[in-house]
């Protein structure tokens, strides 16, 4: 009960007290008071936030990885920091796992990796540069999963996060007078036939993906000017990392003739890159051991297809040998993730906690 009680007063703290991404300044330093409370080294950076902390004794490492950035949102009418993503949780669930382990005899070394700006997609590639995967072998992540994906006292041993990323664009033509449209270069066509076009790409039905168009900024307050200018962005996202290089030259291929055809430039920057999951099959079969041991079979849940994307495969794109699995804990999640009034089921941290700390032993 003592273990179960700590993970909450930790989740407790970190809920009241959320920062963006690569600002985690006081979470960093909480997490570092923590450590220290708990007799566990640790190292911090000069030039990022995040940790890394290790227990254990031997040649072979296994880690496993929090986020703990939060978002950015209107939270009852005040914008905000907003742990809606359940980063919270998924650091108190990790730092659950280490109180449970670190006072037991271990044949090997554990690194817990408490990562920053998950949010914008590249704080693993912060933590990696920085060594968080130097001489490990297996890396397990965690996230609470919203209920319309598994429910509380579920627990899946693998998370196949989708492909994301985001293509800005600037449309540079030349403005007209309203009652002159033949002398300019109209952006607002130019936008028009980048709509029409991102909805005829298709490819296989059974892999998810999509392109849309999410930003149009164009014109000013004078309504009598034809813009010659805009700029743009979409949000593309697939299941494969191979889908997503298809899809990308398909968009480049297509934005560049729209360019030629209206005699304008466009200027392209692909920003955001997040790639989508490269799961282990022995990483996840011991993660479905430990929620066998833990829960029993009645909570085990098969993998998970998701149309989201997380940073943490990174990790295993930056390792191929690595081998890597996300567990999701099912936690009665509403009304979804982001959503700036997201609950859950607490008795959820409980659960990651002890399946984590599990997957760590069995490892």
């Amino acid at each position: 009960m003592e273990f179960k009680q700590q993970t909450e007063t930790y989740f407790d703290y970190f809920h009241a007290h959320p920062e963006v991404s690569f600002k985690e300044v006081e979470t960093t330093k909480k997490l570092a008071q923590i450590m220290d409370e708990l007799g566990v080294e640790y190292r911090t950076f000069e030039d990022v936030t995040g940790l890394f902390a290790e227990i254990g004794e031997g040649e072979e490492v296994v880690a496993v990885r929090a986020d703990i950035d939060a978002l950015w949102q209107e939270v009852n009418g005040k914008v905000q920091a907003n742990h809606s993503c359940g980063h919270d949780a998924n650091m108190s669930m990790v730092l659950g796992a280490l109180l449970r382990l670190k006072d037991e005899s271990l044949n090997k070394r554990i690194r817990f990796i408490f990562q920053p700006a998950e949010e914008q997609g590249n704080g693993s590639l912060a933590m990696i540069e920085r060594g968080a995967l130097e001489g490990v072998t297996h890396l397990f992540g965690v996230h609470l999963r919203p209920q319309e994906e598994l429910p509380f006292g579920k627990v899946t041993p693998a998370l196949h996060h989708g492909s994301g990323i985001f293509l800005k664009g600037k449309i540079i033509g030349e403005d007209a007078h309203g009652a002159r449209p033949h002398q300019g270069k109209n952006a607002i066509d130019v936008i028009a036939a980048i709509h029409q076009f991102v909805k005829t790409i298709y490819f296989s039905p059974f892999e998810s993906y999509s392109a849309k168009l999410t930003n149009i900024q164009t014109g000013g307050e004078s309504l009598n000017i034809i813009p010659g200018s805009a700029t743009f962005a979409l949000d593309v996202r697939s299941q494969s990392n191979e889908l997503m290089d298809t899809m990308k030259v398909r968009l480049e291929e297509g934005l560049r003739a729209i360019a030629a055809l209206h005699d304008v430039k466009i200027e392209l920057k692909w920003d955001d890159y997040t790639p989508a999951a490269e799961v282990s099959d022995e990483a996840m079969e011991i993660a479905a051991q430990a929620i066998r041991n833990v829960l029993g079979e009645e909570a085990f849940a098969d993998p998970i297809q998701t149309t989201g994307a997380d940073d943490f495969h990174f990790y295993t794109i930056k390792q191929p040998a690595l081998k890597a699995a996300m567990v999701g804990i099912g936690a009665d999640l509403t009304p979804g993730l982001h959503h700036p009034d997201m609950t859950f089921n607490r008795e959820a941290l409980d659960v990651g906690a002890r399946v984590l700390a599990e997957t760590l032993r069995l490892t």
